[in-house]
């Protein structure tokens, strides 16, 4: 999910740590997924040993009590409640399923406090409009250039110019609709991809994943999960990290 840092009053990040406490993972996986995803709690898939889950450690799944704490150091209670707007691709069952779902859970859940309006519109247009700040939350997928830490952390917290008053005015986090600025993540990420030394570069994307889960201006989800059947006379049958399926592994 990504969080406009631009729209009110998501500006405040106790408003969106407060929208991370509300999500419940687990509820999603069960009534959308049927137990077949896989909970997601930092932007680094857990396929990397450095992944860590910084959101479960902080915020947790449906911490509603949490939430509503955060919402009223924001000045957000009954008498002046969050309209939180979460835009999708109109041709997407899945996401419909996932914005009902977190709809239905934080309105019962806050009732009176946050309202969540989900919105489709055609898909085209959704991305076309993404860097113009149009949305205030967008549900969106992410599929790796490469399998490299960097694919999943560069192209959302990178910003070439911008401010952190203003946001992202050209870069990736404008591109991807959240308008994201952090000197500190804009060091760590050029530190990291000059950075030679493989455990050095790994404590770097720690302290990236520690700053995403401060800051929040996105709040992963989930991965998906891939499946193969195979008999059982039929080995090397697997899936690598890197999402290769490799046949001549394969024998009898």
């Amino acid at each position: 999910m990504t969080l406009n840092m631009r729209s009110k009053p998501l500006e405040n990040v106790k408003v969106r740590q407060a929208i991370a406490a509300m999500v419940d993972r687990n509820l999603l996986n069960q009534r959308v997924f049927q137990g077949q995803a896989e909970l997601l709690y930092s932007l680094l898939p857990k396929s990397f040993p450095l992944y860590k889950p910084v959101f479960k450690d902080k915020y947790g799944d449906g911490d509603f009590v949490k939430a509503k704490a955060l919402l009223a150091e924001a000045g957000i209670n009954q008498s002046n409640p969050l309209n939180l707007e979460i835009w999708y691709s109109s041709n997407s069952t899945l996401r419909n399923l996932v914005a009902t779902t977190l709809k239905a859970s934080i309105e019962q859940n806050l009732k009176g406090i946050v309202n969540v309006i989900p919105n489709t519109i055609e898909s085209a247009t959704l991305f076309a409009k993404l860097d113009q700040g149009t949305y205030p939350s967008t549900l969106l997928d992410w599929y790796p250039d490469f399998y490299d830490a960097d694919t999943y952390i560069q192209p959302f917290m990178a910003c070439d110019q911008g401010s952190v008053t203003g946001g992202c005015e050209q870069g990736q986090s404008q591109l991807g609709g959240s308008f994201y600025f952090s000197d500190r993540a804009n060091e760590l990420i050029q530190k990291q991809r000059a950075e030679q030394n493989p455990e050095a570069r790994n404590a770097l994307f720690i302290q990236l994943q520690d700053l995403l889960v401060e800051d929040v201006p996105y709040i992963p989800l989930w991965q998906n999960k891939d499946y193969i059947f195979a008999q059982s006379t039929v080995q090397g049958v697997a899936i690598q990290p890197t999402q290769q399926f490799l046949l001549w592994q394969i024998k009898k």
